[in-house]
């Protein structure tokens, strides 16, 4: 059981790390176009598992547990939003196609505050991956096994092109291609982290659980709403974002439908 666990955490940071080494096959640089359509894709991805995956199994235990149904899901996911919101005012980071840093003012350099950007969208992530396995370990949650899986191949497949996107532009940037591949595989790390800390911490306090799945699910759409989605639609070409945001969805809505 504790290896089918360690293998489900993992999931998310293989997509990440096989992405990333998509910097020792291309010479190029990412196409424009290509790279809002993986920003939209990864967007459609998200939200479709903060819906099915995370704020519906929170609504259906609170009503397991005698709890006013919407009451976790609404207070997790404002929780979540605020948590996100707060990091993203405190870690100083920069975001693709963009010269000017977020947070608190430092001399880290722009690899750094790249790689902190991306590391920023894995958190939820990971944590969404952690509480729902959880769930699944958990009696009376509704929640199974195999949910968990589909969450995390889903934040896997979202997360290849994601750890392509990091390390690409980095090699573009002067980087070696296996220090790009290195900050592409760090920026990952912190999922099966992530993950881990919440498995313990859900399964400590097991009442909480629907809070923790609607928090992931709060932060994982601050992600979405706050820089992947303007991403996706920046400057010529927004369309493409948009279709990618609907094979995303479609794709994890399928994945947790049909293994959940």
């Amino acid at each position: 059981m504790l290896y089918q666990q360690t293998a489900i955490l993992l999931i998310p940071f293989l997509g990440t790390s096989l992405g990333s080494a998509m910097v020792f096959f291309t010479k190029n640089k990412i196409n424009e176009k290509f790279q809002k359509f993986l920003l939209g894709f990864a967007s459609g991805v998200m939200i479709a598992a903060s819906v099915w995956s995370l704020i519906i199994p929170s609504v259906e235990m609170s009503a397991k547990q005698n709890v006013i149904e919407w009451l976790p899901a609404a207070v997790g996911f404002l929780l979540g939003i605020g948590f996100l919101l707060l990091l993203d005012s405190v870690i100083p980071h920069l975001h693709l196609n963009s010269d000017k840093p977020e947070g608190v003012k430092s001399r880290l350099s722009k690899n750094t505050m790249l790689v902190l950007a991306v590391t920023l969208h894995n958190i939820p992530e990971g944590m969404a991956v952690g509480v729902t396995l959880a769930g699944a370990i958990t009696e009376n949650t509704g929640i199974t096994v195999a949910g968990a899986i589909s969450l995390a191949v889903g934040i896997a497949i979202q997360n290849f092109p994601e750890g392509a996107i990091i390390s690409l532009p980095l090699k573009d940037g002067g980087c070696s291609k296996l220090k790009s591949f290195y900050y592409g595989v760090i920026s990952g790390a912190v999922e099966p982290i992530g993950a881990m800390i919440t498995l313990i911490f859900a399964g400590i306090v097991t009442q909480i659980l629907p809070y923790l799945l609607s928090f992931a699910a709060g932060a994982m759409i601050y992600v979405v709403t706050e820089e992947l989605i303007p991403e996706s639609q920046s400057g010529k070409h927004s369309n493409i974002g948009t279709i990618g945001v609907a094979i995303g969805f479609v794709i994890m809505m399928i994945l947790d439908v049909s293994l959940g």
